[in-house]
């Protein structure tokens, strides 16, 4: 074992340089994990101040959704059960619709948006942020337009999911068809098929599943936003739910919350099913 008179004044220096380098790079991590923290911390605050939100405030806030919560148990179906049925029927048949008429649309669209389908740059470039413009208008905004343009009704509602999804549905398919395996389009091209029967034998079989998903899942998302649509004078359940939260009738409102959630659950189940069932026959 070696003594401390034994080491060299070089050995003392490139130990005493190595000792800093040692913490340098923890307490640089540390300094910058703890000036993240603070960061996050200083823009909720700013928020906090900005939208004015107060303990009180929120005190008195949780305290009104106690006593709404209270209000709506039990459940109640009312005397008007028949009109919320068929405002139910009509968010359901305008998801329907919509969700049809987009996909319809989009198809095309989806594959003029493929990179591998339609290879000109700019010609791809514009059409991707065409679509991305449109996917920024919400479908509130769509169903308001619709609203003064064909007036109230369950005809709004469904031109508004259909405008407001198709977009939406385009890109996805354009993805769903970038990402498909090109070795049996080509094979198809190989033997003698022309450019439209590779894309029916060759690429159709593969992206069906990924389609019929995106499909049945916007039928899901649009059956739920259809019962916001009402409010705004489009159809459907919304229209019986903002009625009923005007005039406080909350034991109303939590049945058709619960209404709602029943509905969308099922949706769910037969859409899965439908899914499995089509992907395996195909």
């Amino acid at each position: 074992m070696r003594r401390a008179s034994d080491i060299s004044p070089a050995e003392i220096a490139a130990l005493k340089a190595r000792v800093p380098s040692a913490f340098a790079a923890p307490f640089g991590r540390r300094a910058l994990r703890a000036f993240g923290i603070l960061a996050v911390l200083l823009w909720l605050a700013l928020l906090f101040w900005w939208f004015d939100i107060s303990p009180s405030r929120l005190r008195h806030g949780l305290a009104g959704l106690r006593v709404i919560l209270r209000l709506m148990i039990p459940p109640s179906v009312g005397a008007q059960w028949p009109d919320i049925l068929r405002g139910l029927a009509e968010s359901v048949a305008m998801a329907f619709c919509g969700t049809v008429i987009a996909a319809l649309l989009a198809l095309p669209l989806g594959f003029l948006g493929a990179r591998n389908v339609l290879s000109q740059i700019l010609a791809h470039f514009s059409l991707r942020r065409g679509f991305d413009a449109l996917r920024g208008i919400d479908q509130l905004i769509w169903a308001l337009a619709f609203v003064r343009a064909v007036g109230l009704g369950p005809l709004a509602g469904t031109l508004a999911i259909a405008a407001a999804e198709i977009a939406v549905l385009a890109k996805l398919f354009a993805e769903a068809i970038e990402n498909a395996d090109p070795h049996q389009t080509e094979a198809v091209r190989a033997v003698g098929g022309s450019r439209l029967l590779a894309i029916r034998f060759g690429l159709l079989p593969q992206i069906f599943p990924v389609l019929l998903a995106q499909i049945l899942y916007a039928f899901e998302s649009n059956t739920r936003s259809a019962s916001i649509l009402g409010v705004v004078g489009a159809g459907g359940i919304g229209l019986q739910l903002a009625e009923r939260i005007k005039i406080r009738y909350w034991n109303e409102v939590a049945f058709i919350i619960l209404l709602l959630i029943v509905v969308v659950g099922l949706l769910d189940f037969l859409s899965g099913r439908l899914r499995r069932r089509l992907v395996a026959a195909d």
